[in-house]
């Protein structure tokens, strides 16, 4: 029987080793999961008899080689900066791999030795990136199809909290990685707007969001993602007026992270030595002048910005507690800050929004059509963000097992063969979008 291993059972990865287990068994494959946490692996398994646990270092690279060996398919959830480390170890051994996160630099380098070894390097196959794609391609071919010509195409994503669930002036809990919160954004964005490519720098990219108005759940703050202009190719959207791909955060949310972004705490590029330090103290070396850290603070952020203070003082980055971190980076102690308060509880609800809008003529006329999709965990274990990232990955990857499309190379899931029967799959298990016309 041939095996997939899961390489991370971390938060985003139930619903992915469900779908594999559920359907391995009859299409040909066992499914292995390894964490650095034995126990974790074991929950994720379950005691399903088509399953195996294992703990296993994964910085350790012959350890990691060795149970690479026994895979055909490496699934990867660990964090992104070990993805390349895994993929090259894959390319090494002949596995194919697999992952939810966007290709990195490595992958583009090894592309045609991927493609010459006949493996198949599937990225960007979760929830932003990955339905994104499939169900952005999806509607561009029905427009052409019909004979549209689009000339703007705007698509934002947030994981949120569900409204039920909302107890703090944020409007935000962590449901994914929490460094990739912290470090959301920085770089300069890249987007098309009025045929013009913009540019759109870290300073400025939070207190520069706008509203996005989602039907049936209200407004959000949309800040550009880093690089939206290479997806035009991607999606062969040459030609369009605007491009824009961004991320979704309740209203009020960019103005006050936009606080800690000129503050200078979320700067990951040196470390100091915090053990001994409280945040109060923190804040106090990261402000100017002297005196009274509330006042200070609000002389910062400009007397019209109370609410933005009051949130960023929410946080408890003004209090007299201690850090009891060593050698970590500004980002790092606020990561290690908010891990305390952005804390989904047993029984919260996490929330994902998607919303694609697409503007074209038809016909010499012009329309605007309007995608959406929300989706609500049931609890911490089983969120909406663990199911649309798990389970677009745990559909191809058991489509390719069962031999359903067959592809080479360093790729991401926008050819019809493999979005369609995922985004059906996704459909029947209740992931689905809504979509709305209207002439402009």
């Amino acid at each position: 029987m041939k095996q997939i291993l899961v390489l991370g059972a971390g938060r985003s990865s139930s619903y992915l080793i469900d779908y594999l287990l559920q359907h391995g068994s009859n299409n040909g494959y066992s499914v292995t999961v390894a964490d650095l946490s034995a126990s974790l692996a074991m929950q994720r398994i379950n005691g399903h008899p088509n399953g195996k646990a294992l703990g296993i270092n994964t910085e350790d690279a012959f350890e990691r080689a060795a149970l690479l060996n026994e895979a055909d398919l490496v699934i990867s959830m660990l964090p992104a900066h070990m993805h390349p480390q895994v993929a090259a170890d894959c390319l090494s051994l002949g596995k194919h791999f697999f992952t939810a996160s966007y290709i990195s630099p490595y992958l583009h380098s090894v592309a045609q030795q991927v493609k010459e070894k006949k493996l198949l390097f599937m990225n960007e196959a979760g929830l932003d990136p990955g339905i994104d794609h499939m169900s952005a391609m999806q509607i561009i071919k029905n427009l052409q199809h019909q004979g549209a010509s689009i000339t703007g195409f705007e698509s934002y994503c947030g994981g949120l909290v569900a409204p039920e669930s909302n107890d703090n002036p944020w409007g935000y809990k962590f449901s994914w990685n929490p460094r990739n919160v912290i470090l959301a954004g920085q770089g300069t964005a890249r987007y098309l707007d009025g045929g013009i490519l913009r540019f759109l720098p870290y300073h400025r990219l939070f207190s520069e969001a706008t509203s996005i108005e989602v039907p049936g759940m209200g407004t959000y703050d949309a800040y550009p993602n880093r690089d939206s202009v290479s997806y035009l190719d991607t999606y062969g959207l040459q030609g369009i007026q605007r491009m824009i791909r961004g991320t979704l955060r309740a209203p009020g949310y960019c103005k006050a992270w936009n606080l800690f972004v000129q503050l200078g705490l979320t700067d990951d590029s040196f470390t100091l030595d915090a053990g001994n330090k409280t945040y109060s103290e923190l804040l106090d070396g990261f402000l100017p002048g002297k005196g009274d850290l509330t006042e200070r603070l609000r002389k910062f952020a400009g007397e019209e910005n109370s609410d933005v203070v009051e949130k960023v003082l929410w946080t408890g980055i003004g209090e007299k507690k201690k850090i009891g971190l060593d050698k970590a980076s500004p980002a790092a102690i606020l990561e290690h800050l908010l891990k305390q308060k952005w804390v989904l509880n047993e029984q919260d609800k996490d929330l994902v929004v998607m919303q694609h809008i697409f503007t074209y003529t038809l016909q010499n006329k012009p329309y605007q059509l309007t995608s959406t999709l929300v989706n609500k965990g049931e609890n911490t274990i089983q969120t909406a963000m663990s199911r649309t990232v798990g389970l677009p990955l745990a559909i191809i990857a058991d489509e390719f097992m069962k031999g359903t499309f067959q592809a080479h190379g360093v790729c991401m899931p926008i050819q019809p063969e493999i979005y369609e029967p995922v985004l059906q799959k996704l459909s029947e298990m209740g992931i689905t979008f809504t979509e709305t016309h209207q002439a402009l």
